[in-house]
């Protein structure tokens, strides 16, 4: 893997450490250069990770995994060992397979250091509740997941994720979750690096919402055709909101983007 953007990188010489040239990075590498920026204390900062052809697909079939790769793969679980907390639509839950986050020694001292817990929890963003609350996602978590939906949600499916052990945020009115609640409400627990890995109707409800902070795209370089979505869905947004590059990695064709909310 090679760095194309910035051509000088800062991080890796105040940590210390040279940053690798062409070649495999190891975990330390990755997690220096996706390491989540300064913020203020108790002010949440949430990005986005997501896989795209070169002709806009999201998935293939249904799924992420066949248009992804190694590297790509040892970037979602880098950016999975740096978050507080995962968070996730339910139908990606249904799709995915979704279980709990795991801890991996390679990432204990850096989250200890830190101030995290072993593993990041997970957090389901969902609406009706028509999630399966006998999953190990559930029943099973190393660290506390988290079930996220509105003031309005079946009162019977709220009790039931809080019978399965899931720590139920409400955040929003009727069955709608509002994502600036959904946000503050993680946050109040402490998490505040947040990490979204979709599905794309979720992410476009960030987007709307106005609180995604950065987004870390996969360029494939497939072409699927059909009409798969695109990373982002639902409404479209009155005036296209515009992001920077923050940082550009490339490896056997695909381009590992980073891009960051352009601050005024």
């Amino acid at each position: 893997m090679r760095r194309l953007f910035p051509v000088t990188y800062e991080t890796a010489d105040h940590l210390g450490r040279e940053e690798p040239r062409d070649g495999e990075w190891s975990l330390d590498a990755l997690a220096d250069a996706y390491a989540y920026p300064p913020r203020a204390a108790g002010e949440p900062w949430l990005r986005a990770n997501m896989v795209s052809t070169l002709d806009g697909a999201a998935q293939h079939d249904g799924r992420s995994q066949p248009i992804s790769n190694d590297t790509d793969m040892r970037i979602f679980g880098t950016l999975r060992g740096l978050a507080d907390v995962v968070v996730v639509g339910a139908q990606t839950v249904r799709q995915e397979g979704y279980r709990p986050a795991r801890a991996r020694e390679a990432f204990a001292a850096r989250r200890a250091a830190a101030g995290q817990g072993v593993a990041p929890s997970i957090a389901v963003i969902s609406g009706g509740l028509d999630l399966d609350f006998t999953l190990p996602l559930f029943t099973e978590p190393l660290v506390p997941t988290y079930v996220i939906t509105g003031s309005g949600a079946p009162a019977e499916r709220i009790e039931a994720a809080r019978r399965s052990g899931a720590e139920v945020l409400l955040a929003g009115d009727d069955s709608a979750v509002d994502p600036h609640r959904a946000v503050a409400a993680l946050a109040e627990r402490g998490h505040r690096r947040l990490l979204t890995e979709g599905g794309p109707r979720m992410l476009g409800q960030f987007v709307a919402g106005g609180v995604l902070d950065e987004l870390c795209l996969t360029v494939s370089p497939m072409l699927t055709a059909g009409d798969a979505q695109r990373i982002a869905g639902g409404s479209a947004l009155r005036v296209p909101e515009r992001f920077e590059l923050v940082s550009l990695l490339e490896e056997d064709g695909f381009l590992f983007t980073r891009y960051g909310r352009r601050r005024h």
